[in-house]
């Protein structure tokens, strides 16, 4: 009897048995054809699982098996609901999105009672205050000219702004509100590589347009960099910059495809490729193969552009090749007029898992990277430096700055703003809120006034924030925030500041017969403006 309770076939035997019984139960009241259709439905769902030969599970355990794939469904969502830890990241905290939230919403961000963070657990991270505070600065004048020597349009930028998000990744709608938000905020927003949409340019802010290896808007029918289309869209005045994508670091070194089934009419459009045929990005650009070629390519979308700033995003990965493209720009006499880092800690649509677990430099090395390089070679004064991946709060900003950053750019912190959940289901077209969907039903939930409004709020709380955090430390402007004002725990009974944990090339390092860093002399050993490829032995 034992054995017959605690069989693999319970459930299914019981399923069996009030089928009968209701079975027999029918003539006597017609009420019994309710639980008969429904018993006889689990048998023969039992009878299915007991003749099926993909799942194991079912075969051993028909009817009742099928729970498992039940709460494996509903899994991400209790989980998110009810037993996420405030400060638990998967990716982004409980506690991170919802200051997104209120900032959003201009609902009061104070906490009472005191932090719950621990404070003495090792890697956390605080900045010094001063015993003599000075008056907060003015937010909105917390900006970064952007445009080097050859550069005939500078731009002025806010030190917050809207990371590459494109359309077809996002959907109409959410486009819609970061652009008018951005617009209202005096933000740029950048247009990820699907190119400039009729969304983007709605409500006329400001667009940073991304140049991805596919050149999706500026495209020859076989794919190539078409310099013509390029300029008629880059000389628009709406465009403030262009940025050319040679690697984002949730992918890093991965191309990607639109499958054709996504591919609508206004996709098409945008980005000049055939409609219901699959979109290809490649892993790499054809306009260039080698660090000089790169460098002329930047001069030509210069000169196309009518003169606005032109550079470059990248995640480090092989840290020769970033010395490879410094030292090709010091043979040409060639230099972008910005480069923005992307740590390998950044988000996207959908990726290969290896690719977001284990491909690319995280956003702090790679940034001090890229800054160090640039100062060692006596480049920093001519480039600016932005940075991206993860970035939320105020005190994000600051890390960042510190590490050598003149601005920062967020796209899942704004995508929150405009209602974003984490669902993590942005690769389904079945976006809970309509933010990365393509389906027209889906995303008229996303009511563009209000999100609009949402977008502009968080920009300007999250700035002010920074305004009374560098006050508080006795600075007015986030570039007088210095590597000795930046603390990290580094063990239970120790804390040293930035300055003390990182090391910073002086100027013109790198320009040396002798280099101090062993570690940055084999990187220009390394390096070659003539290839990618690794010169020589390290």
């Amino acid at each position: 009897m034992k054995t017959f309770l605690f069989s693999r076939y319970t459930c299914f035997v019981l399923c069996i048995i009030l089928t009968l019984i209701s079975l027999a139960m029918i003539p006597q009241s017609l009420w019994f054809l309710v639980p008969m259709a429904l018993f006889g439905a689990l048998t023969a769902l039992g009878v299915l699982d007991l003749t099926q030969t993909r799942h194991a599970i079912c075969r051993n355990y028909p009817v009742i098996g099928r729970l498992r794939f039940f709460f494996e469904f509903i899994r991400p969502e209790v989980r998110q609901y009810l037993l996420e830890e405030d400060q638990e990241q998967v990716p982004f905290s409980r506690a991170q999105r919802s200051l997104v939230y209120r900032r959003a919403k201009n609902e009061m961000g104070d906490k009472p009672f005191g932090t719950l963070l621990d404070v003495y657990v090792t890697g956390y991270e605080c900045i010094g205050h001063s015993m003599y505070p000075v008056p907060a600065a003015d937010p909105a004048s917390f900006r970064v000219t952007i445009g080097g020597p050859a550069c005939q349009q500078p731009y002025s930028a806010s030190i917050f702004n809207i990371s590459a998000m494109s359309f077809g990744a996002l959907s109409a709608n959410a486009i819609r509100a970061l652009n008018r938000g951005a617009a209202k905020g005096n933000f740029y927003h950048d247009t990820g590589e699907g190119s400039i949409s009729r969304y983007h340019r709605e409500y006329g802010g400001d667009l940073v347009w991304e140049l991805g290896s596919g050149y999706f808007g500026c495209r020859t029918v076989d794919g190539r960099f078409d310099p013509e289309r390029f300029a008629a869209q880059a000389r628009m005045p709406q465009v403030k910059m262009v940025e050319i994508k040679l690697s984002q670091g949730a992918k890093p070194g991965h191309g990607g495809i639109l499958p054709g089934s996504k591919v609508d009419a206004e996709i098409a459009a945008a980005r000049g490729v055939p409609e219901g045929v699959d979109c290809i990005s490649p892993a790499s650009h054809s306009a260039f193969s080698t660090p000089l070629e790169m460098m002329e390519f930047i001069a030509q979308l210069r000169e196309l552009s009518g003169g606005k700033p032109v550079g470059f995003k990248l995640c480090i990965g092989h840290p020769w090749e970033f010395v490879a493209i410094v030292k090709a720009m010091l043979e040409t006499g060639i230099t972008p007029d910005f480069i923005v880092v992307d740590g390998k800690e950044g988000g996207t649509g959908a990726a290969p898992l290896e690719l977001s677990n284990y491909m690319g430099m995280p956003l702090r090395e790679g940034l001090l990277f890229v800054h160090n390089v640039l100062v060692g070679c006596g480049l920093r004064d001519k480039i600016r430096i932005g940075a991206s991946g993860k970035i939320i709060s105020a005190f994000d900003i600051a890390c960042m700055m510190v590490l050598g950053a003149d601005w920062v750019n967020s796209a899942r912190g704004f995508m929150f703003a405009v209602g974003c959940i984490q669902s993590q289901s942005c690769h389904t077209n079945r976006c809970p809120v309509g933010v990365a969907t393509q389906d027209p039903q889906r995303q008229k939930a996303l009511v563009v006034p209000d999100k609009a409004e949402r977008v502009y709020n968080f920009h300007h709380n999250t700035i002010k924030a920074l305004a009374e955090m560098l006050a508080a430390a006795g600075v007015s402007r986030p570039e007088d925030l210095t590597s000795h004002h930046m603390l990290r725990r580094i063990a239970p009974t120790e804390i040293k500041a930035y300055s003390d944990i990182y090391f910073y090339l002086e100027p013109g390092a790198l320009l040396e017969p002798e280099i101090a860093s062993e570690f940055y002399a084999r990187m220009w050993r390394m390096a070659s403006p003539d290839s990618f490829e690794q010169a020589m032995a390290a």
